[in-house]
């Protein structure tokens, strides 16, 4: 696992497992918090209801009081507040009743057919007596009492509140009742509702991990691609003060051999030469001795002066970069036999020395690749100069080479090739075309001295 890797993991873990804490604790939070409020709702929206039943009881018994008053007497009283209860209704499903104290139904503004019924012994769907619950709440004082009954609207059963009080010296008991069931519906929407809310709170906490994870990956990214380009910027310098220091290297070697060791071999030569006049014209043995020796010494000395023409020619550096490009493909032409097509034009500026040794360090590996590798027949070279910069191409009729092959080659090879010239500010490009020879381009807006 890379040390990235492991840095993003570090930021993930412990954000992950506070938005899995933060999250579990607002849903408990939020649980509990919705049960809390749904029962105050429940309690306050049933509370309501309560307190309109006993409101509409209240109001039917200051009616009931003002027909007794202007009523001729009782039966008469009795008549008319049985038509008024009959009458009276302030919702869909709300209406009155009235029972004797021996269960006797006296009216059911909803249901007629129950009028004159002995209903002391009803039960409803859950067993209760229902009634004889009813009368004994009224002969208490009066009170709410919940019970199944159906509902006339929808013709099911369902749970109603009722409301009752009794006439004492009639020994009635009368009342009204709302159905709950619509506080049941409320409350689902209110949970639905809760619900939508927590689910939405929970896709936020969902997105805000989402952009966080997203902003801690895109930072290690950019941090990784900042430290990938620093470090591949701090290689290219190591790389391009190597080369420097490697192109020192060699031109001191090379004027050590060229300087040093070749005129010592140059002078032992002179010196066996001025020896062999001094031996006599019989000693033959000697002469063919000094004469061996001076060709092996010839041999010596040519390729001290070849490795040191290969490590830095001196006319690189004395004549500058076009004798030198010349001299090179020269030797290269009378060493290989390759037809060459050559097109040099002198550039109107001083080329820069790195700009110069590079471009001297490309033909002479492209030189060496088409020699040892390309099979080719034909080469051709141009160095141009133009409004946008120095061009340089070289390309053979070879075999070619395979593109994932192009920059297999370490030392000073195509890939040391491409690094010198970008590290420099130009542009570095191999054409591989295999069986139809490969094509090399290198090209500098920036290469006076």
């Amino acid at each position: 696992m890379s040390l990235r890797t492991k840095l993003i993991l570090l930021a993930l873990v412990p954000l992950l497992v506070v938005t899995g804490i933060f999250s579990a604790v607002t849903l408990h939070q939020g649980d509990i918090l919705m049960e809390r409020e749904l029962q105050i709702f429940e309690q306050n929206l049933r509370r309501s209801k309560e307190t309109a039943l006993k409101d509409y009881v209240s109001i039917m018994r200051t009616a009931i009081e003002f027909v007794r008053q202007n009523a001729a007497n009782d039966d008469e009283a009795r008549d008319k507040v049985m038509a008024l209860m009959q009458e009276a209704s302030f919702s869909d499903d709300g209406y009155f009743y009235a029972y004797t104290h021996d269960g006797l139904n006296l009216v059911h503004a909803a249901q007629p057919a129950l009028v004159g019924r002995d209903m002391y012994d009803f039960q409803d769907s859950s067993g209760n007596y229902l009634i004889q619950n009813l009368i004994r709440i009224a002969d208490n004082g009066g009170g709410y009492y919940q019970y199944l009954w159906q509902q006339p609207s929808t013709g099911r059963e369902v749970d109603k509140v009722g409301y009752v009080e009794q006439i004492e010296d009639w020994q009635w008991m009368f009342g009204t009742g709302l159905y709950i069931d619509d506080i049941a519906a409320e409350m689902r929407a209110i949970e639905a509702g809760v619900d939508a809310n927590v689910k939405q709170t929970l896709w936020a906490i969902l997105l805000a991990l989402m952009v966080s994870i997203g902003v801690v990956v895109s930072a290690g990214v950019l941090f990784n691609v900042h430290e990938h380009r620093l470090a591949d910027q701090n290689l290219k310098e190591l790389s391009h003060k190597t080369v420097q220091h490697q192109e020192e290297e060699r031109r001191r070697v090379s004027r050590e051999l060229h300087d040093g060791i070749n005129q010592l071999l140059v002078s032992v030569k002179y010196r066996l030469e001025t020896a062999m006049t001094h031996i006599p014209e019989g000693d033959s043995v000697a002469q063919e001795s000094l004469v061996k020796g001076g060709e092996v010494l010839n041999r010596a000395i040519q390729e001290v002066r070849r490795i040191s023409h290969d490590l830095r020619p001196s006319v690189l550096d004395d004549l500058g970069l076009l004798a030198a490009l010349n001299q090179l493909l020269d030797d290269f032409r009378e060493r290989s036999g390759i037809v060459m097509d050559i097109d040099i034009q002198p550039p109107q500026e001083d080329i820069s020395e790195e700009v110069a040794t590079t471009l001297y360090r490309i033909v002479q590996e492209a030189l060496s690749n088409v020699e040892k590798h390309a099979q080719a027949t034909r080469l051709a070279l141009s160095l141009e100069e133009d409004a946008e910069g120095l061009f340089l191409c070289i390309s053979d009729n070879g075999v070619g080479i395979a593109e994932k092959d192009a920059y297999a080659r370490r030392g000073i090879g195509l890939r040391n090739m491409r690094e010198r010239v970008e590290f420099l500010g130009g542009e570095f490009e191999v054409s591989p075309r295999p069986g139809n020879g490969t094509r090399i381009m290198a090209s500098f807006k920036q290469y006076q001295a």
